[in-house]
């Protein structure tokens, strides 16, 4: 064994400097080999096939998603049991819940989802951006349900009253922010994403009460049940409703659709035995919303706001591909795109999927 009591401090400092270069250039050697697999183990883990992540918003047009994540949090597995009884596998399903379409989409990009509820606007604006490889429509969720606020004392009535005012909507390029803007263009309105004849100010839902409250907003373009307690909490009233707006369309990674499509295929068809299943007992689901927002905004939700917000919405399996064209064109009417984005293909259609229309 070396005794370093004799050796000079010069001599081991030298042996040092002269042999940091061989230790770094083996050290780096080793970084290339590891790298690769290491990433390569992350890519795997991301795509587990055990696995589906899920995500949704906390707002009622968002019901089949707030009573599937209710089945699956309480042990039931809705979606879990029918991949189950079609593929014979047994798949965990992981929830998200996002404010809005864009985030979701964002985690779509990042292969953070394989499946979301989510608005037309952004299913459009990321099957577009990703030349049509990212992700497919696979069904319909919900029509209507959308619509503008406005304080009670309010004497605005179209789309001039609110030249000079601000309107809130729950993100910049969400389907609520696209639909307020198309509709004060459509009267006159000049609006761009940073100013114009009016503000649009995107404000998650749950800070819009507040800002509804204090005087700070003219006008609230959102979803339910942000329109419900607009109207019970803040003193808003209701000055238009869509209520055939495409609000929520179920959206899946074209990525899971052809590497499992047996599982994707079992959550498509699980996806519309829970709408039906939602048509046919609207006070049990509405329980469950109930429970589930609770649990999501960590908030109080009186049952009677999702009682009075309900009959605003229609859960359908169905997606008409000229709603989408429609709302294309919106998409350039406002400012977003240049040039028409790109819609053909965006639902999956096959013997398979009647959503179709």
């Amino acid at each position: 064994m070396w005794n370093f009591n004799f050796i000079p401090f010069k001599y081991l400092f030298y042996h040092f400097m002269k042999t940091l270069p061989l230790a770094l250039d083996a050290l780096l050697c080793i970084g290339a080999l590891l790298v690769p697999a290491f990433l390569a183990s992350c890519r795997e883990a991301s795509e587990r096939q055990d696995q589906i992540r899920f995500g949704l918003f906390p707002n009622v047009t968002h019901v089949q998603g707030l009573v599937a994540r209710h089945f699956s949090r309480t042990g039931e597995g809705w979606f879990e049991k029918r991949i189950f009884e079609r593929t014979g596998k047994n798949i965990s399903i992981l929830w998200y819940a996002y404010n809005a379409g864009p985030s979701a989409m964002e985690a779509m990009f990042a292969n953070s989802l394989d499946f979301t509820y989510v608005g037309s606007s952004p299913a459009i604006n990321a099957y577009s951006k990703s030349n049509g490889t990212l992700l497919q429509i696979v069904a319909g969720a919900v029509q209507g349900g959308s619509g503008l606020v406005v304080p009670t004392h309010s004497e605005a009535r179209t789309q001039k009253d609110f030249q000079g005012k601000i309107i809130a909507t729950p993100q910049l390029g969400n389907t609520q922010d696209i639909a307020c803007r198309t509709w004060l263009a459509l009267g006159g309105v000049a609006v761009t994403q940073s100013r114009g004849d009016a503000s649009i100010l995107p404000t998650p839902n749950p800070e819009q009460i507040s800002l509804f409250r204090q005087g700070k907003l003219d006008g609230s373009w959102t979803v339910e049940p942000w329109i419900s307690r607009l109207e019970k909490e803040a003193g808003g009233k209701l000055l238009f409703l869509e209520t055939d707006a495409v609000t929520t369309v179920l959206t899946a990674q074209k990525r899971i659709l052809e590497k499992q499509p047996d599982v994707a295929q079992a959550i498509i068809e699980a996806h519309r035995e829970l709408t039906f299943w939602i048509i046919e007992h609207p006070q049990e689901a509405q329980k469950i919303v109930v429970e589930e927002l609770r649990e999501l905004t960590r908030s109080s939700i009186d049952p009677s706001l999702i009682l009075h917000a309900w009959p605003r919405l229609v859960p359908t399996n169905k997606i008409s591909e000229e709603k989408l064209q429609a709302f294309a064109k919106d998409m350039v009417r406002t400012g977003f795109y240049k040039e028409l984005p790109r819609v053909e293909g965006i639902i999956r259609n096959d013997k398979n999927n009647p959503s179709h229309e």
